[in-house]
């Protein structure tokens, strides 16, 4: 540990905090070993990718609290408590105070009495407010609360009534959250409560990492979470459509010799970063490898834009000519600033000012990147291309609700692509952790990978996957081999994923009846005894029953564990449509959302009554009504 000692002793401006808000990039909640690596070159101590992993290594055997693998935020500052002296503790908390841009709050925490801070980016909120004044300003809604002041703390008072932030999940993910769920009139600190709780529980629904966040941190305004939760928020908008499977123009950005499928397993950062250096390429301008360094100058910002900006080709089409005159100029800031002149003729100037960009803001210049291609892709599909079809066909709902669940709870890396995300078992290990299936992670070949025999280390992780689902987690993986997973097999991956995600329900009901074991027919006489003693007239036979496409058992379920919850004019009970089916199965998600159970399940699982989220609907639903009981 001593290596350690000495590199976190010369870490003086970049503590406890801070440390963790410039670290932990992705918000994911915790700290990962690339994360610390960008830490020590900020530091002035670039140290090489198997150092920091040693690192990691040491400071997860010292302190892993909570024997999870990983590095959150309380675990970071505890190493740091150990190994600093108190007087650097106080120069810390001067250097954080003095450091521009950065805002300390004290006392935000139960460990800020041992001399912790909690630190926002001043340039964040900045920006967030100026997309959300942006995106809303037409909502009828948001009208009491819209616009924002970008330079006082009116972001934290304005989303503390949870309006602001479904409108945002609603903007970035449409018809997340049905608006007939959401508390708009007259509100008290109850009806506060609701629309915070259906906020949280649907951005954990589309992938968001919430397991830190309450509804009371919200309701308080504690910045650092209210920044975390509103980026994850943003970036899942901003990232919609930086897919093949929904821009197939992306198809452009093949590589000489590549496969489609390769290009296919890109995340929307290298996907972005792929697009900046297509268009570079055709400006006859130097490549970028990043969104911080490589862009401080603003001259590759120039040359995208001009690529990207309309030629007046097109129908109806007028040109915007790109300015180039303070290309040479020899200030950075200023040149900056007339580079987002131009950016504006696009209506592209949001998230950055030109300190952002001279200063190299990672998470900031993302955004603005992703909300140029957004605007001007400027990419045209080839039209002689013999690609596969099929592996356009985007990712199914249940995939979908697969992935935002792993997301939700905070695994590393994020999953952008189900199938080739987990082709070397990391994410499988994480969740067998987080449902109790016991690892030996002295057993798991962590990245990076070598080249030669690279995909072997690969396998073995995902034999040693499917043993532990046989032998530890007694899960049914008939036929399922290592290699299935590695391959990304649709069929039996998600098998192994179900079950994983089954018995990480079940746990949680489990841990609320005193450790009982849970099973499906517990969960019906569960739901069927409790809408008898409601005096309801809907019952179900098993996850199967033709009357759950109707919404109503889970309606009436929702009423008898929160009496007034479900507003009765907002339910059509006779005579269904496809539509009206549809409509009770939107309405009673959210409502579920908003009185506190956590559900993944889409309105279309109701309606056709797929039996496995089926169940995990009524498996939520009956968490919350142990959870109320208890």
């Amino acid at each position: 540990l001593f290596s350690t000692v000495t590199i976190f002793g010369s870490l003086h401006k970049y503590k406890n905090n801070l440390c963790f808000h410039f670290t932990d990039i992705d918000n994911s909640g915790y700290v990962s070993d690339y994360e610390l690596q960008d830490l020590f070159k900020e530091a002035s101590l670039p140290l090489p990718g198997y150092k920091v992993r040693e690192i990691v290594e040491k400071i997860i055997a010292v302190t892993d609290s909570n024997k999870d693998g990983r590095i959150n935020f309380e675990e970071f500052v505890s190493i740091i408590q150990e190994l600093k002296s108190k007087d650097v503790s106080k120069s810390f908390r001067k250097s954080i105070n003095k450091k521009q841009g950065i805002t300390a709050i004290g006392g935000t925490s139960a460990i800020s009495s041992e001399g912790t801070q909690h630190s926002y980016s001043e340039e964040e909120k900045v920006a967030f407010v100026k997309w959300i004044n942006k995106a809303l300003e037409d909502d009828p809604d948001c009208k009491h609360l819209l616009p924002m002041n970008p330079s006082d703390a009116s972001l934290f008072k304005s989303l503390a009534d949870g309006i602001l932030l479904c409108k945002m999940i609603n903007f970035s993910q449409p018809d997340t959250i049905d608006e007939r769920a959401i508390n708009k009139k007259k509100l008290t600190p109850f009806t506060v409560s609701e629309n915070l709780n259906l906020a949280l529980n649907s951005a954990s629904a589309i992938g968001c990492t919430v397991v830190n966040i309450g509804s009371q941190d919200l309701q308080e305004g504690k910045p650092h979470l209210v920044l975390g939760l509103l980026w994850q928020i943003i970036k899942v908008g901003l990232f919609a459509d930086i897919e093949i499977s929904r821009n197939e123009a992306l198809i452009a950005l093949l590589n000489e010799g590549e496969e489609l499928d390769q290009l296919m397993k890109l995340s929307p950062e290298e996907l972005l970063l792929r697009w900046v250096n297509y268009h570079l390429a055709n400006a006859g301008w130097q490549k970028i490898s990043n969104f911080s360094q490589d862009i401080k100058d603003s001259r590759a910002y120039y040359h995208l834009l001009n690529q990207i900006a309309p030629k007046g080709d097109g129908f109806d089409e007028l040109p915007i000519k790109i300015d180039f005159s303070g290309f040479h100029d020899k200030n950075d800031l200023r040149r900056a600033e007339y580079m987002l002149q131009q950016a504006d003729k696009l209506g592209c100037r949001q998230f950055v000012t030109p300190a952002d960009v001279v200063s190299g803001n990672p998470k900031l210049n993302l955004a603005f990147v992703a909300n140029l291609f957004n605007t001007y892709p400027a990419l045209h599909k080839p039209d002689n291309s013999s690609y596969d079809l099929n592996l356009l066909e985007g990712e199914s709902k249940e995939e979908r609700t697969f992935r935002n669940w792993m997301n939700s709870l905070g695994v590393s890396p994020y999953v952008n692509h189900l199938y080739s995300d987990l082709s070397d078992a990391l994410i499988i290990f994480q969740l067998y952790d987080m449902t109790r299936v016991p690892v030996d992670w002295n057993h798991v070949n962590k990245p990076p990978y070598p080249l030669l025999g690279g995909n072997m280390r690969k396998i073995e992780n995902c034999n040693y996957a499917v043993e532990l689902g046989k032998t530890k987690a007694k899960f049914s993986l008939v036929g399922i081999a290592g290699h299935d997973l590695n391959e990304g097999n649709p069929t039996l991956t998600l098998a192994l994923v179900w079950q994983l995600m089954r018995r990480y329900t079940l746990n949680v009901l489990s841990d609320l009846g005193e450790g009982e074991k849970v099973n499906d027919e517990i969960i019906i006489k569960w739901v069927n005894q409790t809408l008898a003693k409601a005096n309801k007239k809907t019952s179900i036979t098993s996850f199967k029953d033709k009357s759950i496409s109707t919404s109503l058992p889970v309606l009436d379920l929702i009423d008898a564990i929160a009496p007034k919850a479900v507003r009765p004019e907002m339910v059509k009970r006779e005579d269904l449509s496809y539509e009206d089916k549809l409509n009770n199965a939107k309405y009673a998600i959210s409502v579920a959302r908003k009185i506190g159970a956590r559900i993944y399940a889409l309105p279309d699982d109701l309606v056709e009554v797929k039996p496995k989220m089926v169940m995990t609907v009524f498996a939520c639903l009956m968490g919350r009504g142990l959870n109320k009981v208890k």
